[in-house]
């Protein structure tokens, strides 16, 4: 799968230049030690400091932070404005990272760029990470950061323009944190859009996550098996609606935008996710990036900018009524 050289996808072609990555790609991560010879917190220290499969991102000297309360206490939010417009609402953005590692200030120039892109205020979310704080802490974090944003929002950010998404398993909890406030009715807003980029969905694995192998594009069955481990440590069944949305009741959504590299042991969940979405009633779009890699949104290609340009566009569209 990951080995195939092959430009050919079923979603079209690959182009040159993700074919010529992906290879690189492959090579440097043989040359890393194995992630699971070291603790998570040592990992998420390499990682900061640039020492895993994704470049390092610079912070923002323009971001702030502020704590919200939440259930297991305080949720350390970190804040990218607009620079160039006014705010016009905000965007919650769940980071990646299997549940385990990422932080919320490893991704501001993306984030930044959201923020001029669509005049939303960038709301990232450094929720509680296993093993150390296994599930419910993490979506404990976001539901409350995100009940905290429809809350204080409007007044805060200049609209009632609201998103959430996230990536990977940033993805999952984006989705889970829609389920949960589906039903809460304390709420003053809602949110009238979401993005999930390059989701797990099913923490049961689905077909190619569980075949996928070992071959590593950043991501492989052993790693998203070991995240599962340390994510459910306390003994939780992966088959929970709460932890696998995609085993959820999903009607009553909002549209969505799904997006999902083919060469990603996660493809699988996006094209299921996307299916159950439109099924259930819900508006969604969905894009196949041929070739791209587990969230190949974070490396310098072509896909890249075109899937974010991609994502800008649908946050425009889906709120432009807000």
């Amino acid at each position: 799968m990951a080995e195939d050289e092959s430009s050919h996808t079923p979603f079209g072609p690959a182009s040159a230049e993700t074919l010529a990555f992906n290879k690189d790609l492959q090579r440097r991560l043989t040359l890393l030690p194995d992630q699971w010879s070291y603790p998570p917190a040592v990992v998420r220290e390499r990682r900061a400091q640039g020492l895993g499969p994704f470049p390092l991102a610079p912070r923002s000297p323009d971001a702030r932070e502020i704590a919200v309360p939440g259930p297991h206490g305080d949720v350390r939010l970190r804040i990218l404005a607009p620079k160039t417009r006014p705010s016009t609402g905000a965007y919650l953005h769940l980071h990646g990272g299997g549940w385990t590692l990422g932080a919320a200030d490893e991704q501001d120039p993306r984030l930044s760029e959201l923020a001029e892109a669509t005049g939303l205020t960038a709301v990232s979310c450094d929720y509680r990470l296993a093993p150390e704080h296994p599930y419910p802490q993490g979506p404990d974090d976001c539901e409350a950061a995100a009940a905290w944003l429809l809350s204080e929002g409007e007044t805060l950010f200049g609209g009632n323009r609201f998103a959430i998404g996230g990536e990977s398993a940033g993805a999952n909890l984006a989705a889970s944190v829609l389920l949960r406030l589906r039903g809460r009715s304390d709420l003053p807003a809602r949110f009238g859009a979401a993005v999930f980029t390059c989701g797990c969905f099913d923490l049961r694995l689905t077909p190619s996550a569980r075949n996928w192998g070992a071959a590593k594009l950043v991501l492989n069955t052993r790693d998203l098996k070991m995240f599962v481990r340390h994510y459910l440590s306390h003994g939780h069944d992966a088959a929970e609606p709460d932890i696998s949305p995609l085993l959820a009741d999903l009607g009553g959504m909002v549209p969505a935008h799904f997006v999902v590299g083919s060469a990603d042991p996660l493809l699988d969940d996006t094209l299921f996710m996307h299916a159950r979405w439109v099924a259930a009633g819900n508006a969604a779009e969905i894009a196949v990036h041929p070739g791209g890699c587990h969230v190949f949104q974070h490396f310098d290609l072509e896909i890249a900018r075109e899937s974010n340009r991609a994502i800008d566009a649908f946050l425009n569209r889906s709120l432009a009524t807000a």
